[in-house]
């Protein structure tokens, strides 16, 4: 549903509220007869006294003289904590004093964007940094939304990047002296070292029984996104006992805080554990098989048998050379120059294969090969019966767990300051807008309006630069035909545009390769076998000018294409101008072939050239 204002337009605060029936009730009771409420938009032009109430902003705005302040802050009932860096963090943020944590926390912009985060500045460093809250949080009463962004710039390969949302500390405890030895209620969000590649979420819960807390860890969490762009973490705590493990978005794990299927160790104990004083009696026997007493080892078992034996049937091969060894000095080798003999020792050629071994069967002392022995048995041992004094595999008796006790809800702690406190290998770690929220829509409003346009900017850049890369990739080859061309790249909005100069270079290239392809393969055709040497011989020629233009080009296959119409059809015709000739040379050679009177001379030329024998093929440009 959508709020309205007496204006009718939409206020923001709408698409944070949506359907929650507990924000409506409330509004419901200032006025309980609203002149119209019918989803989807709820239209609100409500009256208390005969005043009007609007909502606006964030902010439900009373007349002044109702008692209630005007314009009183509604975001309290839904938005509990919420932190944007927009702002220095100093002064708000404390840092830990502890000699451990030697990181340098900074307030810097998120690459690419305007927009601001606590930044990890340096490399394989402690961290420690801590946030009181005005209030506690309490995580009892109703459905609570634990939400923070974390950018990875420059990766993660071994390091934390999640928060700890401290339980009250003790009366002498000071945000300076924050450690990992600080007490926490929740410690939510990524870890990747080594094998370790999840998304904590760890609960220290107070078993009533003994006092003590006891760290309960999320079976088979998320795995951290390995890439570099903005992502979000989402924890959704609801009074049904329901946990939800939200990144971008997207729901990755769904759990019960109760059941011993989700958390490890199970929140609730269980009703019996094994007696930690009984002791296992000297005559309990675990075996439940054992050696036959009443066999005894047949005659014929000989233990001593080898389990090979030589095969008394195999025959040398023919031709076997038993006086030649299976290596010989190398012919060709020679002592190096600087051989000292006194310090380097006598110097003694490289072995090679004996070549004469290569067309034998085989060289040197010929040897029978071996085969299984079929009196092989081994060592005997007497076959296993059923024990008969078997009573199983012992464990201690169950007695009364000490330290069980039921629950119908996490006994969860009030959340009394945030911290951050980590040992990574990385920099470039970037958080931002940590919130805690009493309400899911306004997790997800934060997400649509923070994190979202970030990461899609992102995200396009990443496709953009993974493309170019590619793209330059494949035309470092064509670098090589145009060694005097620079194949660079220009950034306009974003996106990577390929020089003017380079299109061409590339477009020239591939028309080029495309007609010299193509004129190879008509040198091919089987009619003009007997002009074959000279074509391929005149196209060797083209394609090493460099500076060949597509007009030329274009004659080139003119020509071509003429001569195989001459030769198809038997029609001479008169030279065009329109075909820019290769060369000076070139041009006059064609107009002397198509003259009158001149193919006799030019079939004895050919003889000439057949009878001086044909030449070899010349090989093609490299591709």
């Amino acid at each position: 549903m959508t709020w309205r204002n007496p204006t009718g337009e939409a206020d923001v605060v709408s698409h944070v509220i949506g359907g929650d029936n507990s924000l409506l009730t409330f509004l419901n009771e200032l006025n309980p007869h609203p002149r119209s409420l019918a989803p989807p938009s709820l239209h609100y032009d409500r009256q208390k006294d005969g005043r009007p109430i609007s909502l606006a902003a964030n902010r439900v705005l009373f007349p002044p003289d109702l008692g209630v302040g005007s314009g009183s802050d509604l975001s309290c009932l839904i938005q509990l904590f919420y932190e944007s860096f927009d702002e220095s963090f100093e002064g708000r943020w404390i840092v830990s004093d502890k000699a451990d944590y030697q990181g340098t926390w900074k307030h810097s912009k998120s690459d690419g964007h305007d927009d601001y985060g606590l930044l990890v500045s340096e490399m394989a460093r402690k961290y420690a940094i801590v946030k009181e809250l005005e209030e506690p949080t309490v995580l009892k009463d109703g459905t609570v939304v634990l939400q923070f962004e974390v950018r990875l710039q420059n990766g993660l390969e071994c390091g934390g990047a999640y928060l700890k949302y401290l339980r009250p500390q003790a009366a002498d405890w000071t945000p300076k002296g924050f450690d990992n030895e600080s007490p926490y209620t929740i410690m939510f969000g990524p870890d990747k070292c080594g094998s370790t590649n999840k998304v904590h979420f760890i609960l220290q819960h107070k078993n009533p029984k003994t006092g003590k807390y006891v760290e309960h860890h999320l079976k088979y969490p998320p795995s951290v996104p390995v890439d570099k762009l903005s992502h979000v973490y989402t924890a959704i705590l609801k009074p049904d006992n329901e946990l939800k493990i939200l990144v971008d978005g997207e729901e990755k794990k769904k759990a019960n805080f109760l059941s011993a299927d989700d958390f490890e160790p199970a929140l609730i104990p269980p009703r019996t554990i094994p007696d930690p004083e009984d002791e296992k009696p000297e005559d309990w026997d675990e075996r439940a098989t054992i050696p036959d007493p009443d066999a005894v080892k047949p005659d014929d078992w000989d233990e001593d048998a080898p389990m090979e034996i030589e095969d008394e049937e195999a025959v040398k091969p023919d031709g076997w050379l038993d006086d030649e060894p299976d290596e010989v000095d190398d012919p060709e080798a020679t002592k190096p120059e600087d051989w000292d003999d006194e310090e380097d020792g006598e110097w003694e050629a490289p072995k090679i294969d004996n070549p004469k071994c290569e067309e034998a069967p085989g060289c040197g002392e010929w040897k029978r090969p071996v085969k299984r022995n079929p009196a092989y048995k081994g060592k005997w041992s007497a076959p296993l019966i059923d024990n008969p004094n078997y009573k199983g595999i012992w464990k201690p008796q169950e007695i009364e767990n000490p330290e069980y006790y039921e629950l119908d809800k996490p006994n969860f702690e009030l959340i009394a300051a945030i911290g951050i406190e980590i040992w990574t290998m990385q920099d470039g770690i970037l958080f931002d807008n940590i919130l805690i929220a009493s309400d899911e829509k306004v997790a997800e409003s934060y997400r649509l309006e923070t994190w979202k346009p970030k990461y899609e900017a992102e995200k396009e850049k990443q496709k953009t630069e993974e493309a170019a890369a590619g793209f330059k990739d494949g035309l470092s080859g064509f670098q090589v035909m145009f060694p005097s061309a620079t194949l660079g790249f220009k950034s306009s909005c974003s996106k990577l545009i390929l020089v003017e100069h380079d299109i061409l270079n590339l477009f020239h290239f591939l028309l080029q390769k495309k007609i010299f392809d193509l004129l190879y393969k008509i040198a091919d055709i089987p009619f003009l076998e007997p002009y074959k040497i000279k074509i391929i011989d005149f196209i060797d020629k083209a394609e090493k000018q460099a500076t060949l233009t597509i007009g030329v080009l274009i004659s080139i296959a003119v020509v071509f294409i003429t001569v195989i119409f001459r030769l198809l059809f038997g029609k001479k015709k008169p030279q065009t101008s329109a075909a820019a000739p290769i060369s000076t040379e070139t041009n006059v050679k064609t107009a002397e072939n198509d003259a009158p009177g001149v193919s006799d001379n030019k079939e004895e030329n050919e003889k000439v050239d057949d009878a001086s024998g044909p030449r070899p093929r010349r090989s093609r440009r490299e591709t």
